[in-house]
């Protein structure tokens, strides 16, 4: 039912019979306001005021005895707009935003010119969370009860947003993401994956389903090693992205990867062949080790269908009644019930005086 109250503490309940105790015990009470050495002559006189005064007066102080035990019982009702699925998603977006990512060689729709690959994944990333309609007509239905996160990395890795379900300041974040360079030129795949790891294993514990999606167009390139020594020369300190994988894996962290690389062009060199075969090689490992998939995403069509694919796997359960707000009553009954009593005090002193004989 769309207006039904529950109760915080409904063993107070119980105590529900105690009002008519109270109505019970003070219409055998005599409480005479004025005392008349002979009050013969208003015998013959009870109207309607006369007969109702300890009536009234009981009535008045069971309401109020009732009015404070469902205060106790902590009624309330919850707010419709703030319902939770049982079962939300736990999802941190890794996204590459070295360099090479702000390329404009992604066709979104045969209407516009190339988009960048950053620009690409801004768009797509939106209908996947937000919903709506893709550029082909097909339809992402929101995801407004998964919390989402997000981590850019190029040469280090870079938390913009913590897992949120406000999904308004995740876009906000999103929009304002822009390719980095300079001395933060790379792409560090292993550390990303081992920050967005940490993230989802802290998620909280209604976020069963804990769900990583890796984009990037590289492949691992930063190796930091530490101070040279003649027992371990040139250590390396930068956590591979198979041993990422692994800790994902043993986790329970599904790894979803988008390769938004393009082939290299014909005239590569034999090295750039490599890298770039590398660096897919290396992704499809990381999805295959974690149960997820890898998808072959360098066109807008190609992203978005990895991205309803992603969806389809990934669904949120139904929603049940778990709600982050609820509207409470308890102050308002407690109120009531001091407002009777003080109406009781006030009309038994006035409008409902007794006269008994003394």
């Amino acid at each position: 039912m769309p207006y039904s109250i529950s109760f915080t503490n409904p063993e107070f309940l119980w105590l529900s019979p105690l009002a008519l105790v109270i109505a019970w015990w003070w219409s055998m009470q005599q409480r005479p306001a004025l005392r008349f050495s002979d009050i013969s002559r208003f015998a013959a006189r009870r109207g309607i005021r006369a007969a109702v005064t300890l009536p009234s007066g009981a009535a008045l102080r069971s309401l109020a005895c009732l009015a404070l035990i469902l205060a106790c019982a902590g009624p309330r009702r919850p707010d419709l707009q703030t319902r939770l699925p049982a079962e939300g998603i736990a999802i941190m977006m890794a996204i590459d935003n070295s360099g090479s990512m702000g390329a404009a060689d992604v066709t979104w729709d045969a209407q516009s010119p190339p988009i960048s690959r950053l620009e690409a994944a801004k768009r797509a990333f939106q209908l996947f969370i937000g919903g709506g309609e893709a550029p082909d007509g097909t339809h992402f239905d929101p995801r407004p009860g998964d919390a989402v996160g997000i981590i850019t990395f190029a040469a280090v890795p870079r938390v913009e947003c913590p897992l949120t379900l406000n999904h308004s300041v995740l876009f906000q974040v999103m929009d304002s993401l822009e390719p980095r360079t300079g001395v933060d030129a790379g792409t560090n795949i292993g550390d990303s994956l081992a920050e967005a790891i940490a993230r989802l294993d802290g998620a909280r514990s209604n976020h069963q389903a804990k769900v990583l999606i890796l984009m990037s167009d590289g492949e691992h390139n930063i190796y930091k090693e530490d101070v040279p020594n003649a027992q371990q020369p040139g250590i390396d300190r930068t956590m591979k992205p198979r041993e990422a994988a692994q800790l994902a894996a043993a986790l329970g962290i599904r790894v979803y990867t988008l390769d938004t690389g393009d082939d290299p062009p014909p005239d590569a060199s034999p090295d750039a062949v490599q890298q770039r075969l590398a660096g897919r090689q290396t992704l499809q490992a990381i999805a295959t080790m974690t149960g997820g998939k890898a998808f072959a995403a360098a066109r807008g069509d190609e992203l978005l269908a990895a991205y309803r694919e992603i969806s389809e796997l990934e669904k949120t359960r139904d929603e049940a009644p778990i709600y982050r707000r609820y509207f409470e009553y308890y102050a308002w009954l407690a109120s009531g019930a001091f407002v009777v009593l003080l109406i009781a005090h006030i009309v038994e002193r006035t409008l409902l005086r007794v006269v008994t004989e003394g």
